[in-house]
C-alpha cells in the first residue's frame, strides 16, 4: 500500500478515535481494556472475511494478516463472545411498535396523530399494536420498556398514549451505547463500501456543513433540521415498511437485507477547539 494511502488512513483513525476516546476515558475504560476488544476485533474480521477462498480460516493465517503472535490469536479465539444482542432486540422491537402506531392509520385520530389506545382489544388496541408489530414479544414487556424509557404513559382510563413520534431511550446509558454501537458501525461500513464501490455501486453518504457560524444561529438550525429531518424520516419508513415481510407478509421476495437511512446533527466550537491546541 502507499505510503501516502498509509498516513491518510492513519490521520482518519486519529480523528475518528478522538471522540471516541473522550467517551471511553468519560466512561472509565482504561487503555488496556481498548486494546484487547481491538484485538478481538481484529482476529474475528480476520477469520471471518479475510480467508482464502475455499480454505477453512486459521490461526497462523489470521495471525498473519493481525500482526498478532499465534498464541495470542489462540487465546482471543477462546474468549466468550461480546455480545449485546438482548439490548438490541429490545431497542427493534420498540421501534417498530412506535413507527407502527405513529402511520398506521387504524392507531392514528382524525387528525392522523396517534391516539391513546385502549390495552387490551381485538382491533385498535395497543395489544393488537404490539402483536402486529413486535412479533412474539410479550404485550406487557413492550409495555414495560415503552414506559421505562418515558415513551409512553398509561391514563387513568388505562389507555396508553405515546409521548413522542420516536423511540429514545432517554437516560438508559446501556441501551444508548447500543445505538452507538449500530449507529456508527453502519456509517464506518458505508464509507468502507463507497471506498471500494462508484457511480450507481455507491451509497448515499452526504452533509451538509459550514465552520463559521455565529453561535445565535444554531438554536434554530437545530429546530429546523429536527423538523425536517424526522418528516423525511417519516416518509422513509412509512416506504420501508410497505416493504418489509415482519410489518407486511404479503411483500414477498427472495433474500433478508438490512437497509434504512440515517441522519444525526453535530456542531462543535471551533474557538473552544482551536483554544484547547493552544494550550
Amino acid at each position: 500500500m502507499a505510503s501516502g494511502i498509509q498516513a491518510s488512513i492513519q490521520a482518519a483513525i486519529s480523528r475518528l478515535l478522538r471522540p471516541l476516546v473522550r467517551l471511553l476515558l468519560r466512561y472509565g475504560v482504561p487503555f488496556g481494556v481498548f486494546a484487547d476488544i481491538a484485538k478481538r476485533v481484529y482476529v474475528d474480521v480476520a477469520m471471518d472475511e479475510f480467508a482464502i477462498p475455499g480454505r477453512k480460516p486459521t490461526i497462523s493465517r489470521a495471525s498473519v494478516i493481525t500482526g498478532l503472535t499465534r498464541k495470542e490469536v489462540q487465546r482471543i479465539t477462546r474468549l466468550p463472545e461480546l455480545t449485546d444482542v438482548e439490548i438490541q432486540d429490545r431497542y427493534n422491537r420498540a421501534v417498530r411498535v412506535v413507527s407502527g402506531w405513529t402511520r398506521d392509520e387504524r392507531y392514528l385520530d382524525a387528525d392522523r396523530k396517534p391516539r391513546p389506545l385502549p390495552l387490551e382489544g381485538a382491533a385498535g388496541s395497543f395489544s393488537e399494536l404490539v402483536r402486529r408489530y413486535s412479533g412474539d414479544a410479550p404485550v406487557r414487556a413492550v409495555l414495560d420498556e415503552l414506559m421505562r424509557v418515558g415513551a409512553v404513559e398509561t391514563l387513568a382510563s388505562g389507555d396508553v398514549r405515546l409521548l413522542g413520534p420516536v423511540y429514545v431511550p432517554e437516560g438508559q446509558l446501556e441501551d444508548k451505547f447500543g445505538i452507538l454501537g449500530t449507529d456508527v458501525a453502519d456509517l464506518v461500513s458505508t464509507i468502507d463500501h463507497n471506498l471500494n464501490h462508484s457511480g450507481s455501486d455507491s451509497r448515499f453518504q452526504l452533509k451538509v456543513s459550514y465552520d463559521n457560524l455565529p453561535a445565535g444561529v444554531l438554536a434554530p438550525f437545530r429546530k429546523l433540521s429536527s423538523e425536517r429531518s424526522l418528516e423525511l424520516l417519516q416518509m422513509l419508513d412509512a416506504e420501508l415498511s410497505r416493504l418489509d415481510r415482519d410489518t407486511n407478509p404479503d411483500a414477498g421476495g427472495a433474500g433478508r437485507m438490512r437497509a434504512g437511512l440515517a441522519i444525526y446533527y453535530f456542531e462543535e466550537d471551533l474557538e473552544a477547539t482551536d483554544g484547547d491546541a493552544k494550550n
